[in-house]
């Protein structure tokens, strides 16, 4: 059975918990997440529609936010449900910070074009792996980037990058580091992942800490806050998406009125609020979108003190909104059946993420093959140093592994925004040779 008062831990790399009456420390690590150019660069990457001149759209910085303030509210509910379990000195708003922390970073690891981005570099490294700069890297070292998770690099970023580089990264808490990892398993296991090989000693101390036992060779229990930070992403990309949809003309009010009439419930009129707002849909959302998100957060929170004890067993395995059968879930299910059909299959879309492969694949033939060049060659080309001095540090030389090295690269392709990425492959695609 876990125990709460190792799965709170404020302890941090390097050192204890800090006991400011002012502020805590997860509000701490709350404030460290929203200061880092990490989390700054979300502003410029996509969410589900790359280059949207809708400024209406969401970008991965929005959508964290508002993911994060979903998942503050549910652990506050969540926190007077189980309240009895947990210890004194934790009080609802420690516990909720915690949770809108882990919310606000879970997707800080993303690459450019999202989730296409992510498929993308998979298939650079699958595609390339018996190329001269991969040929002598392991299996399990290619697992990193053969299996590339912005979970994994998000996680990376926290412990090792940002602030303190190699030195604990943003040192945040254990418990919002644990809170955050959704899926606790070496990239050598498969996709999706949290974790690499290169971090997997730093995961291993962090797991330790906060009593979350190893069942398998890399490969952990869940810390219990992932299942309300999970679920607090899915409400928000499913009515946000359709949100985003509407703006764009994918999807109409029609489309969509049976999916908010589950989720506000029998206490709202869909139809009359429409009419109201004068068919105006953005006015009609704000009028009813609060009250959409609060029925999930109260059903959400219900379902897990209900399966509390398969929770803190660490045997639960399915998704907290798949486990409701209320109506207000149903309105979520609609939503997600409509992302399917209707919204990720978009035409422009499609185009645009296609895009997304050649622009990652120009930079990725330019980037990796630069650093085998400079690794590899005593008096490297001009090309290749510039390419270095571009990643902007000199640790990719012979102090680091292979694997250490190509990962500098990802650090560096992944932190692109959008716009970035698109130019920088506009600036080398004529000079790109191939693998």
């Amino acid at each position: 059975m876990l125990n709460w008062e190792t799965l709170l831990s404020a302890t941090r790399y390097g050192h204890p918990a800090d006991r400011d009456p002012n502020r805590s420390d997860f509000h701490r690590d709350f404030d460290r997440i929203v200061f880092s150019t990490a989390f700054r660069r979300l502003g410029r990457k996509t969410q589900v529609h790359p280059f949207s001149v809708n400024d209406h759209v969401h970008s991965r910085l929005t959508h964290s936010i508002e993911v994060a303030s979903v998942g503050r509210s549910l652990a506050v509910t969540v926190y007077h449900l189980v309240k009895k379990y947990l210890p004194k000195s934790i009080n609802e708003y420690h516990f909720g910070t915690i949770v809108q922390s882990a919310c606000l970073a879970h997707d800080i690891g993303n690459p450019p074009f999202g989730h296409a981005g992510e498929s993308a570099i998979r298939e650079w490294f699958r595609k390339n792996r018996n190329s001269d700069p991969l040929k002598d890297m392991t299996d399990k070292e290619l697992a990193d980037f053969e299996n590339f998770d912005g979970n994994a690099q998000g996680h990376r970023i926290l412990s090792k990058l940002e602030y303190h580089f190699l030195d604990g990264g943003m040192r945040l808490t254990y418990a919002t580091i644990g809170a955050m990892i959704k899926y606790p398993s070496l990239a050598c296991y498969g996709h999706p992942t949290s974790l690499f090989s290169t971090e997997a000693d730093l995961y291993r101390t962090t797991a330790e800490i906060l009593g979350l036992p190893e069942i398998g060779n890399g490969k952990w229990v869940r810390h219990p806050l992932v299942y309300l930070m999970e679920a607090a992403d899915d409400i928000c990309y499913s009515i946000l998406d359709v949100e985003d949809a509407i703006e764009l003309g994918i999807l109409t009010f029609a489309d969509v009125r049976d999916m908010f009439s589950y989720l506000c419930g029998p206490d709202i009129n869909i139809d009359k609020e429409y009419e109201e707002n004068g068919q105006n849909f953005r006015d009609f959302l704000s009028s009813v979108r609060g009250k959409a998100i609060q029925n999930l957060i109260d059903d959400v929170a219900v379902v897990f003190a209900n399966n509390y004890e398969q929770i803190m067993e660490g045997t639960l395995d399915k998704h907290l909104i798949d486990l409701s059968r209320s109506d207000a879930m149903r309105g979520i299910f609609i939503a997600k059946r409509l992302g399917r059909e209707r919204i990720y299959p978009d035409r422009r879309k499609t185009e645009l993420e296609v895009g997304s492969y050649t622009t990652l694949s120009t930079v990725l033939d330019a980037f990796i093959s630069g650093v085998h060049d400079y690794r590899v060659n005593v008096k490297s080309s001009y090309r290749a140093s510039r390419i270095v001095r571009l990643i902007g540090n000199a640790k990719i030389g012979q102090s680091v592994t292979t694997a250490e090295a190509y990962h500098q690269v990802l650090d560096f392709v992944s932190g692109m925004t959008d716009n970035y990425a698109t130019y920088l492959a506009r600036q080398i695609g004529g000079l790109v040779t191939g693998l």
